[in-house]
């Protein structure tokens, strides 16, 4: 029985490797599952450091969705034991993630071309960038004519994706990376942040009319659920140097955060 937990896995991410590469290509593939893979793995070993049971990484294929999938998560199996456990699981995987989100980006985006807007080749889908990610593009290949864009090279779309997905879990709501990291500095008034965060958001998604948020707003609300459960002991400090990367994590979010990651007007 112990084995089909792994067996599961694997096929999954098989499927993921595939799903992606239909979706865009081998080196897209490539880039984004170690992406997804360094994030998750960063979950889990800091799980184990501090003795709490997880699984390895569950891959999510979905070739209908734009990246190929839905991601890849964990699951743990314990009860955290502190507030410090807690804030290194939830911060160890969008680190280890950005080792190769980070690099893919600055690569991706030099083995990019500049184009004429009315040159795109059809089909072509406008991303919306944040501001790490427009600040990369400027510094490679300076500030764009007026009726041009960057055609984005696979590993760029990598960099992109996974520059979205760390910025998605950073999101301080509930048992989101974010949320974790917010409960560990803040603990019972982290809630009021997770609401006014949720709420903020669903506000703009109904005001700036974008529908590419609204089943994320929805799982938010049903599964991630706007409240974190506390740890075993709540009273063993998270220390200054933990408090100051929590807030660099959070300030990190708002600079990789695109608010329209799909521009419909493209």
């Amino acid at each position: 029985m112990a084995s089909q937990p792994v067996i599961l896995q694997a096929l999954l991410f098989l499927l993921t490797v595939l799903s992606t590469a239909w979706v865009v290509g081998w080196a897209y593939s490539a880039c984004l599952i170690l992406i997804l893979l360094f994030h998750e793995m960063g979950h889990y070993f800091a799980a184990r450091y501090y003795g709490v049971p997880a699984t390895l990484p569950y891959f999510l294929p979905f070739p209908l969705a734009l990246l190929g999938t839905l991601g890849a998560v964990i699951k743990i199996r314990g009860l955290i034991p502190n507030r410090r456990a807690l804030f290194d699981i939830g911060i160890m995987g969008p680190a280890m993630g950005l080792v190769v989100a980070l690099p893919a980006t600055v690569v991706g985006i030099a083995m990019s071309r500049v184009i004429q807007v009315n040159h795109r080749p059809q089909g072509t889908l406008g991303l919306g960038d944040s501001i790490l990610f427009s600040l990369i593009a400027e510094w490679i290949h300076g500030p764009l004519p007026k009726g041009h864009d960057l055609l984005l090279h696979p590993i760029g779309f990598a960099g992109w994706a996974g520059l979205f997905i760390t910025a998605l879990n950073l999101l301080p709501m509930g048992q989101l990376d974010g949320g974790h990291i917010l409960y560990a500095l803040f603990q019972e008034k982290s809630i009021f942040v997770y609401r006014l965060v949720f709420f903020s958001f669903a506000t703009y998604t109904v005001v700036a009319r974008q529908p590419t948020w609204i089943l994320f707003l929805a799982l938010t609300f049903f599964l991630i659920r706007l409240k974190h459960p506390p740890t075993l002991n709540e009273e063993v400090p998270i220390g200054p140097r933990r408090f100051a990367l929590g807030i660099a994590a959070m300030l990190f979010f708002a600079v990789t955060f695109p608010p329209n990651p799909i521009k419909l007007d493209f």
